[in-house]
């Protein structure tokens, strides 16, 4: 019963109240015979304090219950408009938190165009000069050197890892699982180490480990941190080292970056430069999940091609690599996928059909949103 037929009926009952409180008044009849006199005066004494009840209870609901209802109905209205000026309310503290992480997403690109600006600054020892040699590169740069547009991105993307790969916290936690295909090694190398989250992990577990990267604000991050590391491609960092020299290889989050050519030719480097046993991880966004494709991949602009499970496996057997393992990681939240239908008698055998289709779909969109392809130098 709703709050208005609630309120029509205690009106309706308390006119009744009004109406009826008196005992035995009914319509005027004509004088009745002297036993029905008698029996009515004995009625009306023995009623006396019914009515005089029903009277004082009548006068107490007309002058406290109908205020009461008045009032109620105040407090129900100043119920109603603190739940809107609530709504109001937490709009505009979702609007604040929305221009809050603008703001620190724009203060951490700021901060860290600040930090790259200094170092190249204290790189110089006499004024700067910002033009280019005869050849069109700028003078002293790398032949490996990333483009312009690539380092003009160089202190943004570190911004862009903060906002959406998570803190430093965050990818340790994600990442630690993997410290015990490590254990026992020397000499990993962490490609595209990033903040230099797995880094820390290695020297938490006593592995010796450096780390490269293209990208100079992260090379410098994980320096400020104590770690080895060093701006570099990483093919030709591969080639460059002694055979056999390297204990472990570790990229997250890396090949999807990569040209097919490109990622071929750095798994045969790798497989030269790695021990034999040595381990390699390559961690990646599994493009087999839907989910993982539309909100993970293609938000990064620096991603080139997503790598199926599949693929990644056969192109590490065909570089040589033994032991290969698919290890499917961050599963996307159970509460969250489709949820099958509760039998109906109403809909019958269709309720099979429609969850049949539904655990499809789940299957396709809702997986596992990262995996790892792990592998052994033979």
């Amino acid at each position: 019963m709703s709050d208005t037929d609630v309120r029509a009926r205690s009106q309706h009952l308390i006119k009744q109240l009004n109406t009826l409180w008196r005992v035995g008044e009914s319509e005027p009849t004509p004088p009745p015979s002297l036993p029905k006199r008698l029996l009515d005066l004995i009625r009306t004494r023995l009623l006396r304090r019914q009515e005089t009840f029903n009277s004082v209870m009548v006068q107490y609901i007309n002058e406290y219950v109908r205020p009461l209802e008045l009032a109620i109905d105040d407090v129900r209205r100043f119920q109603e408009a603190l739940a809107a000026r609530e709504r109001r309310m937490e709009a505009l503290i979702e609007s604040i938190r929305t221009e809050h992480a603008e703001i620190r997403t724009s203060l951490g690109v700021l901060q860290q165009a600040t930090h790259n600006l200094g170092s190249v600054v204290s790189g110089f020892p006499g004024p700067l000069n910002l033009g280019t040699s005869e050849g069109g590169s700028r003078a002293n740069e790398p032949s490996n050197a990333p483009s312009s547009s690539v380092e003009t991105l160089s202190h943004k993307y570190v911004g862009f890892e903060d906002a959406f790969r998570g803190s430093s916290e965050d990818i340790q936690r994600r990442l630690r699982d993997y410290i015990p295909i490590f254990t026992g090694a020397s000499d990993v190398l962490d490609i595209g180490c990033g903040r230099g989250e797995f880094l820390a992990l290695l020297r938490e577990g006593g592995v010796t480990a450096r780390g490269i990267d293209l990208n100079d604000a992260m090379v410098a991050v994980c320096r400020e941190k104590g770690f080895e590391a060093t701006k570099a491609d990483a093919l030709s960092y591969l080639r460059g080292v002694p055979p056999g020299s390297l204990g472990g290889l570790f990229a997250a989050q890396v090949v999807e970056h990569l040209e097919p050519a490109y990622l071929t030719r750095l798994l045969e480097a790798a497989f030269e430069a790695l021990r034999p046993g040595a381990p390699i991880v390559l961690e990646t966004i599994n493009p087999a999940c839907w989910f993982a494709f539309f909100e993970s991949y293609i938000r990064d602009i620096t991603h080139v091609r997503p790598l199926h499970p599949d693929t990644l496996k056969f192109l590490l057997i065909a570089s040589g690599f033994q032991q290969i393992e698919i290890r499917y990681r961050a599963p996307y939240p159970e509460h969250e996928k489709l949820q099958p239908i509760p039998k109906s008698e109403v809909l019958g055998d269709s309720v099979e059909t429609l969850n049949g289709n539904i655990e499809k779909l789940n299957s396709l969109l809702f997986t596992y949103l990262d995996y790892a392809a792990i592998a052994r130098r033979s």
